[in-house]
């Protein structure tokens, strides 16, 4: 018995339910492969300033959830808590912005870090599926990316999320609305790091979770009462286009996500299945993110989806997921003559598509066979000396226990056409 664990506030991912989280990142990613993003992959580490510039100095992420160090080159790094700061850097780096094909479309999968108290659904170490469109501002560009999620969701047979959206403004209406939203804070019993976070960023306190502020907020100014023309056209665009697409979403003045990048449009997939954490993933569009890390001004939108959020919510559901499996043939060789061609026929299978797999270790037939069951082939393919000298193998059907002899060079194309 080892004496190490996980780290707390982490899991490991192992086989069968690992195989979830894969159908879970592939069914996100498919149709955003299918709208012309493309694959992006960053370091699991970055600049620490990166962070706070792009996040936000005020913001939970960045004073109290990130796991920073110094190397011993002297450099301050922090293991990524998101991922859309990452992606913007690496995309602004390589220059793809200047090839002229706006928007950059990009999708990304990986592990993020944030330190915080571990529960269900609150991990230090989690997995996201994310999607950014780089340079344009257009409401059809928001629109599409919710409805990318919201038909990934489906794909997987989740029906008991919500969407929630609400516009954030921009650097013309949201001042007014900042002041006012501070006014009427500064009149509250809030505690002092809260009325400090409120001089920095007053709408991070409309995102706090504690019910006794949350209590004091109600008939706190609305964004959406201090929107200029040009916000509330672009909200409503989206509105419609969302609609017009049959995607049901329900309005949330008071919807604030929790990174200072956001302007305007802000979205946010809710699970009413998973208790306290119902937020499932979220997003919207971060107009001014490049100029705050050192880049030209390039309007932008995305999302994070959360893998173990959405298995979480399956669950909720008691959605079953149809996976493919792992083992369609075992091999189970009785004799070193039988090892050496069944091996090679396993060999044949593989590389026509074929899932297989091979009794190793000379174990006796009993055995074999009890391992060629919890694989969960559907087919067994049984060898002897006799069986060889008469030129067939035994192919047996582990769902009927039905069992039939096929020649030898017979078996490639007859697996093929059993298993389709």
């Amino acid at each position: 018995m080892s004496t190490f664990k996980a780290p707390k506030g982490t899991y490991d991912l192992i086989p069968p339910d690992s195989a979830r989280y894969l159908a879970v990142r592939e069914a996100i990613a498919a149709p955003l492969r299918n709208s012309g993003y493309g694959y992006i992959e960053t370091p699991g580490f970055e600049n620490v300033e990166l962070f706070a510039r792009g996040v936000g100095e005020s913001t939970d992420i960045v004073t109290k959830e990130m796991y920073a160090f110094e190397t011993k080159g002297g450099d301050r790094l922090a293991l990524r808590p998101e991922g859309t700061a990452s992606v913007l850097r690496a995309a602004l780096e390589a220059g793809l912005h200047k090839a002229g094909n706006l928007p950059v479309k990009l999708w990304y999968s990986g592990s993020y870090y944030r330190y915080e108290r571990p529960q269900k659904g609150r991990y230090r170490h989690f997995s996201q599926v994310g999607a950014e469109a780089i340079g344009a501002e257009d409401p059809a560009l928001d629109a599409e990316l919710i409805i990318l999620a919201d038909q990934a969701y489906r794909s997987l047979g989740l029906r008991n999320f919500r969407i929630l959206l609400n516009s954030l403004g921009d650097k013309e209406c949201r001042p007014a609305y900042r002041t006012a939203l501070q006014d009427f804070l500064r009149g509250l019993d809030l505690d002092e790091e809260t009325l400090r976070r409120a001089e920095i960023n007053p709408l991070r306190v409309l995102d706090d979770k504690r019910p006794d502020v949350q209590k004091q907020l109600v008939g706190a100014p609305l964004l959406r009462d201090h929107l200029c023309e040009a916000c509330k056209a672009y909200h409503e665009e989206v509105r419609e286009l969302i609609t017009a697409a049959g995607v049901a979403f329900e309005d949330d003045p008071k919807l604030v996500r929790g990174l200072d990048y956001y302007t305007r449009t802000t979205f946010e997939f809710v699970h009413d299945g998973l208790g306290s954490q119902s937020a499932v993933g979220g997003g919207g569009r971060y107009d001014g993110l490049s100029e705050m890390i050192g880049g030209p001004a390039l309007p932008s939108v995305g999302w994070a989806l959360g893998v173990d959020r959405t298995v979480l919510a399956l669950e909720a559901e008691g959605v079953e997921l149809d996976l493919p499996a792992t083992t369609s043939v075992f091999a189970v060789p009785m004799g070193d003559e039988a090892r050496r061609l069944l091996f090679a026929k396993v060999t044949e299978l593989r590389k026509v598509g074929i899932a297989a797999d091979f009794g190793y270790g000379g174990k006796g037939l009993k055995a074999a066979m009890k391992a060629a069951h919890r694989s969960g082939a559907r087919f067994a393919i049984v060898a002897g000396e006799r069986d060889l000298a008469e030129g067939v193998v035994q192919l047996k059907d582990m769902e009927s226990g039905e069992q039939t002899a096929v020649g030898v060079g017979e078996i490639i194309a007859e697996l093929e056409a059993r298993l389709g």
